[in-house]
């Protein structure tokens, strides 16, 4: 067995590399080997006493059909790797827990060449080396990286994190520069803002993204200084200033991070923006000019991305530009410009907050005697208590709105005089042209 072991394990060396490119050659061999007789006799024994628990009797058996018909069933290697996991477990001495180590890592490598699916399985094996021998770092990195880059947001959650946090320890024990996981960082956050996006309605899913995410944040929090970043990726565009997927990767990270009045940020957006422009680099011109005052052209560049990206995106877009057009005081376009953000995600408070806002700036322009002038504050308090309702994120903001606003109704005397009755409709004027109800300050 050792002699077989032996060879077997050179022929697997370069598994990790080759995977998917030698498993076509591998599976034109016969499936039930050489002698299927055989090979049908012993698997039926070795799943007969596994079937059992009775692992000590499958071992044989089991060793059998993976060496000689390695085809037969892809349960010789799910079964394999607990059998392994078993003998482990019992081994008496260093030297004989270590060969069954690699003897695992064998399973893994055999499974991948004779039935595929590398990446899922390459995590797998990754995780169980980790546990097994946490000191092989390095292979452990290298392996979980292999199974990230072929699933992408079909990752385990778990081999994210757990690639993002070797990742980490690599880099602390200076055997990687910093800038790989900065790399790494954005990468990786991609994929879990992907997976949060379709996991929406799988409650457990959506939770263990989450949880990728919160993690993501804590390893790179060291790393994530605007400083940092611009250090690391200022010499990469010094040497390569029109590679897209740099730019890319800059200005992904540099907004994430809120790192966007940088002169970095400003020239790989604009550089990105000259060789593709794409919906996503006209929004970051627009964020690139609103964070330097320069709302007209911030407008133009939002403009311009509106039917280049997503819906997701679109929410954000519309609400910048009716934030805009709110401080330009063109408040019908501004209400225009919410009202599209919430036909597209109906409980976004904040829209509805700034339409509140917009009301209560309004509000003396729009009447001409001491009720009309006020009932604009009436439909202002209906848009937070709206905003309150949808979303429990702006609850306080809304809340205090709520308090300044209502402050400011007309008086019960007032009403009274003016032969209108609590709780009635109201017809707001000018622009705002809303149908409220009457309710009086006390």
């Amino acid at each position: 067995m050792k002699k077989v072991q032996i060879i077997v394990l050179v022929f697997f060396a370069g598994l990790s590399i080759a995977g998917n490119e030698l498993y076509g050659q591998a599976t034109k061999i016969p499936k039930y080997g050489k002698d299927s007789a055989q090979c049908v006799m012993h698997l039926s024994l070795y799943r007969e006493f596994y079937k059992q628990k009775n692992f000590d009797d499958a071992i044989p058996h089991w060793r059998w059909v993976f060496q000689n018909c390695p085809l037969a069933s892809q349960n010789l290697y799910i079964d394999g790797a607990k059998i392994v996991f078993y003998m482990i477990g019992r081994a008496k001495d260093g030297s004989s827990r270590d060969k069954l180590i690699d003897t695992l890592m064998m399973v893994y490598d055999q499974r991948i060449l004779y039935f595929g699916k590398e990446g899922s399985v390459r995590g797998r094996q990754a995780l169980e080396l980790n546990n097994y021998r946490p000191k092989d770092t390095l292979k452990v990195y290298e392996h979980l990286k292999r199974s990230v880059a072929l699933e992408g947001k079909n990752s385990d959650p778990l081999v994210v994190t757990s690639y993002f946090v070797i990742n980490d320890l690599l880099v602390k024990g200076n055997r990687f520069a910093s800038d790989s996981l900065v790399n790494a960082y954005d990468d990786l956050s991609e994929i879990t803002d992907q997976s949060l996006e379709e996991n929406k309605g799988d409650s457990v899913k959506f939770k263990a993204w989450t949880d990728v995410k919160a993690s993501l944040e804590v390893v790179f929090e060291p790393y994530a200084t605007c400083e940092q970043l611009i250090r690391i990726y200022t010499k990469k565009f010094e040497k390569s200033p029109n590679d897209t997927t740099l730019l890319k990767k800059i200005t992904r990270i540099l907004d994430r991070k809120d790192c966007t009045k940088s002169d970095l940020f400003f020239q790989a957006t604009e550089n990105l923006h000259k060789l593709i422009p794409t919906g996503q680099s006209a929004y970051l011109m627009g964020m690139m000019y609103l964070k330097k005052e320069d709302n007209t052209k911030a407008e133009s560049y939002f403009l311009e991305s509106i039917p280049l990206v997503d819906d997701s995106q679109k929410t954000k877009v519309y609400y910048l530009l009716a934030v805009i057009n709110f401080e330009k005081k063109n408040y019908s376009v501004a209400r225009s410009y919410s009202l599209k953000s919430l036909a597209i995600n109906p409980n976004d408070g904040k829209c509805y907050i700034l339409i509140g806002d917009m009301y209560a700036a309004s509000a003396s322009a729009c009447g001409s005697d001491e009720i009309s002038s006020r009932a604009a504050y009436w439909a202002s308090v209906d848009k937070y208590q709206k905003a309150r309702q949808v979303d429990p994120s702006v609850a306080d903001d809304a809340n205090a709105k709520i308090a300044t606003y209502s402050r400011h109704f007309p008086t019960q005397e007032r009403l009274f005089f003016h032969d209108i009755k609590v709780g009635s409709s109201y017809t707001v004027g000018c622009w705002i042209n809303e149908v409220t109800t009457v309710r009086a300050s006390y």
